[in-house]
């Protein structure tokens, strides 16, 4: 292993073994000292490379990773490391992407990042055209499928745009991975109707499957067909599956049962999908008036409202460089926006100055704001983590048309959520158009009346910090443009243990939306 304090030159051999035991910030000063030495072996330039790209250093690790491809030039591995820190870097992509492919031909992985790199360039249609291309010839690219799907929606296309799947499984009618991403696709678009035709094709086509039981259940649930959905979860009462047993919940809580709903609930706040059912425990408490309520959310240093425009860069310059990002022409598949865009890559690992100055100035302000929590608490979703360094598990910018909102929703992989005002329309206040809500969980699929608990006035340069487990949405809006930037914070463990957050549901069940 390394030594912390080694500044010398190392050999590839030692590097990798620190590398994969996880030494990254140990091994970096080893690595420095061996490429300033102007090593001639391409996979300490590369291993440099990928230790700077993982310690958030992209515009120091792109150096590196052009010296290790002009050294191996046959090496697609180099070239992929090379277009996708491009890539993440916000900086152009696709000619990388293609001769890491040249290299690699039929590597779906990289095929999908050159996809994504066509569409953050503004060519979404070349994308899906070449993802059709290949899908036809490979139709057994479950990866490629989804992606397909999703952009295919996110270019507007509301009929037929999960018609790959179909084609998918009259080539590989047994691959039950193909049927679960179909159904999974429709339900977050919300045809159920849909979802359950081809329920009934995968039964004909390979038999009763528990997947496709459980989101037969599911579809009742959330198109209110209670006392059927309560038959069909029957044979699950017992499954040790979050992502069939959290949709239960939002079946009880639906159905005005919240005692059942919370039944559930407490078998999972100790265990590690607990980030699935916190939101929903909130609800239930709520409509009780148990006072673990005011426990989870009423704290008002929870929430946040901090006017940063002094600290930000110019906000029209800002609103110039967000606009660029945005090159799909509707909203996501999976996501709570209605009537606008939202940007693909995290724009805080780009390497702009502008979006770096922006990623800094909210990292300092998330601090403060930590800085004021109450004391940790284990129990807690929100009080009982690391607060020690301050990460971002994701940022993005949303664009939002006269009638745009978000409905309400979570992000459940996050620890703290957020809302930055950048551009706002001209009807902003009236009627509290465009106001931000928290904790009104009513959505068209779980119509329960929780009022909101706040209603907060955006304002240019307004950072607004809340619980990821805190349901939110925003009001709409008649006419302009509202430009926003949005970013969770990482969750960091403590010495509650939280496992990974990945679901790992073996039936695999329709992932909830969570709006």
């Amino acid at each position: 292993m390394v030594s912390a304090a080694l500044k010398s030159p190392i050999a590839f051999d030692e590097a990798i073994a620190a590398y994969e035991a996880g030494q990254r910030e140990q091994l970096l000063p080893a690595l420095r000292a061996t490429v300033a030495a102007n090593t001639p072996d391409a996979r300490l330039w590369h291993l440099n490379g990928l230790v700077l790209r993982e310690l958030d250093r992209r515009e120091e690790a792109l150096p590196s990773l052009r010296k290790a491809a002009r050294l191996a030039p046959g090496s697609a591995k180099i070239a992929y490391a090379l277009a996708l820190t491009l890539y993440e870097a916000g900086l152009p992509s696709v000619e990388a992407f293609g001769q890491s492919l040249r290299l690699a031909p039929g590597d779906t992985e990289i095929v999908g990042g050159l996809a994504t790199a066509l569409v953050a360039e503004g060519e979404p249609e070349a994308a899906i055209a070449g993802l059709e291309k290949i899908l036809a010839r490979s139709p057994q690219w479950i990866g490629g499928q989804v992606l397909l799907a999703k952009l295919r929606w996110a270019q507007g296309e509301r009929q037929g745009f999960d018609r790959g799947f179909e084609a998918a499984v009259e080539a590989i009618p047994q691959n039950l991975d193909f049927w679960r991403e179909w159904i999974i696709a429709l339900i977050h678009a919300e045809y159920f109707e849909s979802a359950s035709r081809v329920i009934s094709m995968g039964r004909v086509a390979i038999g009763d499957q528990p997947l496709f039981a459980a989101n037969e259940a599911i579809i009742a649930a959330e198109t209110g067909e209670s006392e059927r959905a309560e038959l069909l979860f029957a044979p699950f009462i017992d499954l040790d599956d979050a992502s069939v047993q959290v949709r239960r919940v939002r079946h009880y809580l639906r159905s005005g049962q919240p005692e059942e709903a919370n039944r559930i609930i407490e078998q999972w706040t100790d265990r590690p999908e607990s980030f699935m059912f916190w939101p929903y425990a909130s609800i239930a408490w709520r409509m009780v008036d148990d006072p673990r309520w005011a426990w989870l959310e009423s704290d008002e240093r929870f929430v946040g409202i901090y006017d940063i425009a002094d600290r930000l860069p110019p906000l029209d310059l800002l609103a110039g460089r967000l606009r660029q990002l945005h090159t799909l022409s509707g909203q996501p598949l999976e996501q709570s926006l209605r009537g606008g865009t939202q940007t693909g890559a995290d724009i805080f690992t780009h390497i702009d100055p502008v979006l770096v100055g922006l990623r800094e100035a909210i990292r300092t302000v998330v601090a403060e704001h930590v800085a004021k929590f109450p004391e940790f608490d284990e129990r807690h979703p929100l009080l009982g983590r690391s607060r020690e360094k301050i990460g971002f598990s994701g940022a993005w910018s949303v664009r939002l048309q006269g009638g745009g909102y978000h409905a309400n929703h979570i992000h459940p992989l996050g620890w703290i959520s957020s809302a930055l005002y950048i551009v706002l329309p001209p009807d902003l206040g009236k009627d509290e158009a465009g106001f931000l809500t928290l904790g009104d969980a009513k959505t068209p699929t779980l119509n329960i009346e929780t009022p909101p608990m706040r209603t907060i006035e955006p304002k240019p340069g307004r950072l607004v910090l809340f619980p990821s487990y805190m349901w939110h949405g925003t009001r709409p809006f008649t006419e302009g443009e509202r430009i926003t930037v949005a970013f969770d914070v990482a969750v960091r463990e403590s010495s509650q243990t939280d496992g990974n957050h990945e679901n790992s549901a073996e039936f695999k069940a329709g992932q909830v939306p969570f709006a």
